[in-house]
């Protein structure tokens, strides 16, 4: 997808003084989990200034998700990557926002997924939305430039014995072969995966949540978020187009954007088959944000009051 609010690093130039910063190649040193010293962290209020200080040494990278975003999620999850890859050139610190709301406000992030830095103390707007590995891989070339010429050079100590991966779930059958289909660019068949599996077990909630994720990726695959939120705005946008633009504002991570315009779809189309497919359309994105999300309370009660 496409990225949003890129700004120009270079235009970041070294402050008369700042507090000079070690050597160039001077690791920072080792930390616990969640220190300055720790190459992924998890940032809050409590460690907030912390982090900080820590960027006069090593740039930070601060992305924004929210685990009600699959983009946000494989974005932090992309930088987590290239952190190690990295080799501790750059520090990645990870914002809950539905955890840590103020660290959002502090860094007037009005979206997720939001990527900024912190350079010497300073953040640095660097985009909003999703980008490819080989974008990203440039933009962070780019702010490791600027850093330096800032004087922030240092390293983080990578201590590979110290970070040992977590565990991660196995997979079961049907997620194998959806996934295998996805790869394939299978949606069809990633949907008929779960199809099949629904059939035999019609109460497992997490895969009909399944299911209704692969539709929206599917309806979304190769488009334009930006593109459709304008086509979904024009004077007399149909059905279809309105929709879509829910579908693009859940892919930037704009929740409360997506339940808005499908409940407007449900409003607008009051009395015909239409209203309808809006309505079975928007319980699928409730399905896809989670049921026990707090927009997703607050949008059955709108739906509701609309419906009856």
């Amino acid at each position: 997808m496409s990225m949003f609010g890129a700004v120009d690093l270079s235009s970041l130039a070294p402050k008369q003084g700042t507090s000079p910063a070690p050597a160039a190649g001077t690791a920072a040193p080792a930390a616990g989990s969640g220190g300055a010293g720790a190459l992924v962290v998890d940032l809050d209020a409590a460690n907030l200034r912390e982090i900080a200080e820590g960027s006069a040494r090593v740039p930070v990278v601060v992305v924004l998700h929210t685990p009600r975003s699959q983009a946000s999620t494989d974005l932090a999850a992309l930088l987590e990557r290239l952190a190690g890859e990295y080799g501790g050139r750059f520090q990645l610190a990870r914002v809950d926002v539905d955890a840590a709301p103020e660290v959002a406000q502090a860094l007037q992030a009005t979206a997720v997924p939001t990527v900024v830095a912190l350079i010497a103390g300073q953040p640095v707007p660097m985009f909003q939305g999703s980008a490819p590995e080989e974008q990203l891989r440039a933009l962070l070339d780019q702010l490791l430039e600027v850093a330096a010429r800032n004087g922030v050079d240092g390293r983080i100590a990578v201590d590979a014995s110290a970070q040992p991966e977590p565990a991660e779930p196995e997979e079961t059958e049907v997620e194998r072969e959806a996934r295998e289909a996805i790869e394939r660019g299978d949606w069809a068949g990633a949907e008929a995966v779960y199809d099949h599996a629904i059939a035999n077990s019609p109460a497992d909630d997490d895969l009909k949540a399944a299911r209704s994720q692969v539709r929206m990726l599917a309806r979304m695959d190769g488009q334009d978020p930006a593109a459709l939120l304008a086509a979904a705005d024009a004077p007399g946008a149909d059905l279809d187009a309105q929709l879509a633009g829910a579908d693009a504002a859940l892919a930037l991570g704009d929740v409360n954007a997506c339940l808005g315009r499908a409940l407007e779809a449900v409003r607008a189309h009051a009395g015909d088959d239409e209203r309808e497919r809006a309505r079975l359309r928007l319980l699928e994105l409730f399905e896809v944000i989670g049921a026990t999300a707090p927009e997703v309370a607050r949008a059955r009660r709108q739906l509701a009051t609309i419906l009856y």
